[in-house]
């Protein structure tokens, strides 16, 4: 089977989709599908396009605003390829439209993986730009699509309550797990002597980082503890959250330590004594996948859609605000090195039984020859 993926950037700076979308096309062309990969060009895509091995991907430059992508030469080259199914990643971008004009031209099948960005927080913010999107082009893209993908069951909530009547195949993002009998080495930046509180991720408003600077200042019990804050820029954020420190005065004990790839991201994972992920909206994280499949504790929120972790004993629960976080901080604060380990190791277990890329790839692959054809519904596609 002929199928595309289409996404904005294919580099780094795709954040959580990178990993997920690399595993999930790269499981299909072991399975003997012939796969291609289209996106926009961007100052990381030569040097992270390695990753992708032994996939290709076609990028090209953009024109105007890097956030939305414009790159017309997508529209030929998917037509071109001709895939029997095309699968988006992502809203409010060219790609959509895109994708939009390819299926008007020959009729074709899509699948749209909105990860997240169907949430009500997440359709809330930059709300005007996204309502003026809405109407030019993404909500006919989404409502003409094949099927849409949900990582979890609020996020097929959230789909159906934007208007979305069609199939939609629940699907969440799988994990490899790593080999962890030997610790490795440690990250240089990690100071000795204090337990390390690990954020990973993009430093925007909707993680919650800044009521979780506001908890942490109040926690008098902090100080054999370090908060870890790593990550991209999204906006001017990061300067907001390290004036926020300096206001509260914890400069002594939160550090930023930037974008982390590669082995610096599994050297921090490896020397974290905890992962925490205070967010206000998400599809469904993949660092979270990555801390539990690095035998971590969480702390998260609901918002996360990850309520296996609670159910199974792998992650506190607390919600984005100073208050609750500062509950879940005491809690993990006061637990023996025993009571993490045994969070987890009861996170791991959970992507290995729950989150594995064989069971994702199939999942969709059967999605893939329902669309082209017919046959029994799969079993994880939702229909009203």
């Amino acid at each position: 089977m002929k199928i595309a993926l289409m996404m904005g950037s294919l580099s780094r700076l795709a954040g959580g989709l990178l990993e997920a979308n690399r595993r999930l096309t790269q499981g299909w062309d072991q399975n003997g599908d012939d796969v291609q990969i289209f996106g926009v060009k961007d100052r990381f895509t030569d040097a992270d396009a390695k990753l992708w091995a032994p996939l290709k991907p076609i990028t090209y430059p953009y024109l105007g605003p890097a956030r939305f992508g414009y790159a017309p030469q997508l529209d030929a080259r998917l037509s071109s390829f001709a895939p029997d199914v095309l699968h988006s990643q992502g809203l409010w971008t060219y790609t959509s439209l895109a994708a939009s004009r390819w299926k008007r031209r020959v009729g074709g099948l899509e699948v749209i993986h909105p990860h997240g960005m169907m949430d009500p927080w997440a359709l809330r913010n930059s709300a005007w730009k996204k309502r003026v999107m809405a109407a030019l082009f993404e909500r006919r893209h989404l409502l003409t699509a094949s099927c849409l993908r949900a990582l979890c069951q609020s996020e097929l909530e959230s789909i159906r309550q934007y208007g979305f009547r069609g199939p939609v195949c629940v699907v969440p993002n799988g994990m490899d797990v790593p080999e962890i009998s030997t610790q490795g080495a440690r990250h240089p930046n990690l100071p000795k002597g204090k337990k390390v509180l690990l954020y990973l991720g993009r430093l925007h408003p909707k993680k919650g980082l800044a009521n979780l600077i506001r908890a942490w200042a109040t926690l008098p019990n902090r100080h054999s503890w370090i908060l870890v804050i790593a990550g991209w820029d999204d906006g001017g954020h990061s300067d907001d959250l390290k004036k926020l420190v300096a206001e509260v005065s914890v400069e002594d004990d939160v550090t930023f330590l930037g974008p982390q790839f590669g082995s610096d991201k599994e050297m921090l994972y490896r020397g974290c004594e905890a992962f925490v992920l205070p967010s206000f909206s998400e599809g469904l994280p993949m660092v979270v996948l990555e801390a539990w499949a690095f035998a971590k504790p969480v702390l998260m929120t609901p918002m996360c859609n990850l309520p296996e972790g609670f159910n199974g004993g792998a992650a506190l629960s607390a919600l984005p605000e100073v208050d609750s976080l500062v509950a879940g901080l005491t809690q993990m604060f006061a637990f023996s090195a025993e009571e993490r380990e045994r969070m987890g190791q009861a996170g791991r277990r959970l992507v290995q039984e729950q989150f594995s890329w064989r069971r994702v790839v199939e999942d969709l692959s059967e999605v893939n020859r329902w669309l082209v054809h017919g046959g029994s519904l799969p079993e994880c596609v939702a229909r009203l």
